[in-house]
């Protein structure tokens, strides 16, 4: 069976993955995780991607993003990607590929996904064993949020502003959600939205992103998916 191409669709929230090669190590030290997350903010500027959140783990890294052309988020990962490997090989002294073939990425609805992926990222060291709590790691955008500095990677999102009148409302808003965390259920379903490919959210959502795209956007759908009429094209 062909595989799917990516679901990427401009103005929507986007999970996204990448993994090292057989699960090696794409990071070995903090040059390393500073590297990539200067490769970041410079091509996320370049291709028009808005960078929400991101951990960066020795072995993968997640970013939510929201791309404002269909291929600004396909452009800045193989940016990305590309310099990043020739960095590594080079400053490491090996050869060959990197990366576990192309990244991985899905769909959002936002309203329902935002902040929950939000407080999944900042929680994957934590579920990880490498720390206690999700202000200790800091290859995440976990401090940003909770206002201890200041990362130009990243651009707020209209429901993280929405959760407090002040910077200080928002900061602790947010802190509370990471404290609560989130269900096995949740979490499960944002890692296999973005490991499959399928888009996540609810039935109006799921029925709405199909008009945008001939893509099959979710698991389930019997046969081909339906034209895009002309007047839903405008």
């Amino acid at each position: 069976m062909a595989r799917l191409p990516r679901l990427t669709l401009p103005g929507h929230l986007h999970h996204v993955i990448q993994r090292g090669n057989n699960r090696q190590p794409i990071f070995q030290d903090g040059e390393d995780f500073h590297t990539m997350l200067a490769l970041l903010a410079d091509n996320a500027l370049q291709h028009g991607v808005a960078v929400h959140a991101y951990v960066l783990m020795d072995n993968h890294f997640h970013l939510l993003v929201t791309p404002t052309s269909a291929d600004a988020l396909p452009q800045m990962m193989q940016a990305v990607g590309r310099r990043y490997v020739q960095y590594f090989n080079r400053r490491h002294a090996r050869t060959g590929t990197l990366w576990e073939g192309r990244y991985r990425s899905t769909v959002l609805q936002a309203d329902k996904y935002l902040l929950p992926c939000m407080v999944y990222l900042d929680l994957n060291p934590v579920r990880a064993g490498l720390v206690a709590n999700a202000a200790d790691y800091p290859w995440s955008s976990h401090a940003h949020w909770r206002g201890v500095r200041n990362d130009r990677l990243l651009t707020p999102h209209a429901l993280y502003w929405a959760l407090g009148n002040t910077p200080f409302a928002r900061e602790a808003a947010y802190a509370a959600l990471v404290q609560t965390g989130i269900g096995s259920q949740e979490q499960a379903a944002l890692t296999a939205s973005a490991l499959s490919g399928w888009a996540l959210g609810d039935t109006d959502f799921i029925e709405g992103l199909q008009k945008q795209t001939p893509r099959r956007v979710a698991a389930g759908q019997a046969g081909r998916p339906k034209s895009v009429k002309k007047s839903e094209e405008k």
